[in-house]
């Protein structure tokens, strides 16, 4: 069972990323997939999620307009497109794997069976 994230990295303010969950070893298209982020010395905080069969999303409001996730399961693989990005948006960035539907408001790490590494995204001024 694995998640990998990918596409981190340091971008200017304004700049765009896309970061990328590849999943291997469980099935995937069951699962709603959620982005976390943590700060340095902040809490880690749900910002995005995808459901499984219906692909609902949701957003924190903090990235609502600028962030938009999504999925492609024959990959087994979900998106996290960033545009407009600021020095705030600067975290390690994490999916996971969580019950089929889920929103911004039910996300909690708990509900997640499986995670990725993390992915480091720099925003500078």
């Amino acid at each position: 069972v694995q998640l990998q994230a990918s596409g981190g990295g340091s971008v200017q303010t304004g700049g765009s990323l896309r970061l990328s969950c590849a999943a291997s070893g469980f099935p995937f298209d069951y699962y709603a997939i959620g982005w976390f982020r943590q700060a340095p010395g902040k809490e880690r905080e749900g910002i995005s999620c995808i459901n499984s069969i219906d692909h609902k999303t949701d957003y924190a409001e903090s990235v609502k307009g600028r962030f938009t996730v999504s999925r492609d399961d024959a990959k087994k693989t979900a998106y996290l497109q960033m545009n407009s990005l600021k020095p705030e948006d600067t975290a390690v960035y994490y999916c996971a794997a969580g019950p089929p539907f889920l929103t911004i408001a039910t996300m909690r790490d708990s509900f997640f069976n499986h995670w990725g590494q993390g992915t480091q995204v720099t925003v500078s001024s």
